[in-house]
């Protein structure tokens, strides 16, 4: 085990980095070992890493001194944060910033920052075709990440920048999945027109990332974009009729519309799918499925995604 290379995981019970952490692991011919890191070493989830082969350890995002400590002696850094826990894009940002300042300081040789696009490169502030979010933003939960890939970049640690795309897993967990309409027909609601939707099964997420360390040198100082498919509102529902066995229809709807629904994060999201609407062919050129098959074989379809996960998607 001393011979491998260390990768620091954070997140490691979460979606993306656990999908990272059980892909080292499972490799019995993997080079690299994992670090675990989580705030709570003591949940279901850190004890089954533990018991698969990770070192678990502790570390808080917010507290800098742990992250160091959590990053001696690693060859890599697998970073992400979770926007959705706290909805602050300010305390994002200083996490990521964080991370690049812990891992300059620990001598990592290869960050991986799962990150997206700054929107405000595109549609600035002052611009009036969508709203401004919190007095600063426009798309928060990409923004707050994207401000933050200039600190790897300004303190020069080795970084390959992963802009991620739509978890189909929001299908099963963020209430977006198929709903019942008045004449009882099942819908999925998106503002996307008749534009195509990068997606992918958070499985995968970490499963690109481990191609990326497997890679060594090669990406980075590189940008990466991943997806498992580009599907239409009108393909997705036509895949979901057929994994479910029961009719599934698309209702493209507004981007104000979506804004107005009133959760929490909608007019966040709102945004988001409008963004990808506009720049449509640059979000999802940015997103080269031959690009992330080469780094994980294993690339699920949307089909394939439903068929190991449309038990676990509420219909309600």
């Amino acid at each position: 085990m001393n011979d491998k290379k260390m990768i620091a995981v954070l997140g490691a019970t979460g979606a993306q980095g656990g999908g990272l952490a059980y892909a080292i692991l499972n490799d019995p011919n993997s080079a690299f070992s994992v670090r675990a890191i989580t705030r709570n070493t003591d949940s279901d989830k850190a004890k089954a890493l533990s018991k698969a082969g990770a070192e678990v350890v502790s570390a808080d995002m917010d507290d800098i001194e742990s992250l160091k400590k959590a990053f001696e002696g690693a060859y890599g850094v697998f970073g992400v944060t979770n926007f959705w826990e706290h909805f602050s894009p300010q305390k994002e940002t200083q996490q990521g910033k964080n991370i690049a300042h812990a891992a300059k300081e620990a001598g990592v040789k290869h960050v991986i920052w799962s990150s997206f696009e700054d929107t405000r490169d595109k549609v600035p502030i002052d611009d009036d075709r969508m709203p401004t979010l919190m007095d600063h933003y426009k798309v928060p939960h990409f923004d707050s990440k994207g401000e933050a890939n200039k600190f790897f970049m300004d303190m020069g640690v080795p970084t390959t920048l992963l802009f991620t795309s739509f978890y189909w897993d929001n299908f099963i967990y963020f209430g977006m999945g198929p709903k019942p309409g008045e004449d009882g027909t099942l819908g999925i609601t998106f503002p996307m027109e008749d534009k195509k939707l990068p997606g992918i099964g958070a499985v995968d997420i970490g499963k690109c990332a481990y191609g990326i360390f497997k890679a060594g040198d090669k990406y980075i100082n590189k940008t990466v974009g991943i997806a498992g498919e580009h599907l239409t509102g009108n393909e997705m529902a036509d895949a979901f009729t057929k994994g479910l066995g029961q009719k599934v229809v698309y209702n493209a709807v507004p981007a104000s519309m979506y804004r107005s629904f009133g959760f929490p994060g909608a007019e966040d999201l709102g945004n988001m799918f409008q963004y990808k609407v506009e720049f449509n062919d640059e979000y999802c050129g940015m997103r080269n499925l031959n690009v992330c098959r080469e780094l994980n074989p294993e690339l699920l379809s949307f089909d394939q995604w439903l068929a190991d996960y449309k038990d676990k998607i509420p219909l309600e």
